[in-house]
């Protein structure tokens, strides 16, 4: 598996493609949610309040997915998972087409055409995408585990988003976690609290 930015979720149609701006690449993400990681991968300590600074370097590409299998129980797994999701998805999208009986025949093979071009792209798009969703799981383990009642961010390179994104998948699991975030001004510019809720 290789983690690498291909932008947004693109939309392919007998027309070309285009990109749709609302579903970006979740690779922008993971390097916020591997540094929150590493920052909270320390379990339970006598400190509620775990202040994270960020150096602000990015990492390389390669170095996120080695941290990311660091906590990651079974990488199998998520190739497994990448695989069937990406499948489900093309194969989502050529159903649509070849159903479609407005088209014509040139339409139609364009449009696969389209699709089978993008074909690699939306790999690439469902493996950031996954690998970020197996870091969410994570750092939720991280804050079940650790019993973690705090956790405050400089508000800027995603930190603020991934643990908005983090929130519901603390409020799913089996024993759900509420959180509450709050943003206020410090001396150091914005930065997010996020309060973990243990039931």
């Amino acid at each position: 598996m290789t983690l690498k930015y291909v932008g947004d979720l693109p939309r392919v149609s007998k027309k070309g493609v285009t990109f749709d701006h609302t579903q970006p690449d979740k690779y922008i993400y993971i390097h916020a949610a591997v540094e929150l990681l590493e920052a909270l991968s320390y379990g339970a300590t006598e400190t509620t309040q775990h202040l994270y600074n960020s150096k602000g370097k990015d990492i390389k590409a390669s170095e996120l997915l080695g941290l990311l299998e660091k906590y990651v129980k079974n990488m199998d797994a998520l190739y497994k998972i990448r695989d069937e999701d990406a499948k489900k998805l093309v194969d989502k999208l050529v159903k649509r087409v070849e159903e479609n009986d407005t088209l014509t025949v040139d339409e139609r093979t364009a449009w696969l055409n389209n699709i089978k071009m993008m074909k690699d792209y939306y790999i690439q798009y469902i493996t950031n995408l996954t690998a970020y969703n197996a870091a969410l799981d994570a750092l939720a383990d991280e804050v079940h585990v650790g019993k973690i009642s705090e956790v405050s961010v400089p508000m800027f390179r995603n930190y603020g988003m991934v643990l908005a994104d983090l929130a519901p998948v603390l409020e799913n699991r089996k024993s759900p976690i509420d959180s509450e975030l709050d943003i206020h001004t410090t001396k150091d510019g914005i930065e997010g609290t996020i309060k973990f809720l243990h039931r």
